[in-house]
């Protein structure tokens, strides 16, 4: 049976030792804005009554941030595109 999206995030949860807040933090890295309930309903057993499943884009944004967590943000990229010499007389 494949993981889902809900066993990679506890799974991610769990490697790095993140907390509720730390995850909070994580997403709010890459602007987006999760709840403590939301969270939980995601880390229920998938036969909870308030058991939500975890969404692509809600997984992507994690990664995305975790990312910026470990590694800290992106250097800005350096045009390397040659400048245009002017002629001259």
């Amino acid at each position: 049976m494949p993981l889902t999206n809900n066993d990679t995030f506890k799974k991610l949860r769990v490697a790095h030792k993140l907390r509720d807040d730390d995850i909070i933090k994580i997403f709010a890295l890459v602007d987006f804005k999760v709840t403590k309930s939301e969270l939980s309903a995601i880390f229920r057993k998938e036969d909870h009554p308030k058991y939500v499943e975890c969404g692509d884009q809600f997984l992507r944004n994690f990664l995305n941030g975790l990312i910026i967590h470990l590694r800290g943000p992106m250097p800005p990229k350096k045009d390397n595109k040659p400048k245009d010499k002017k002629p001259t007389a």
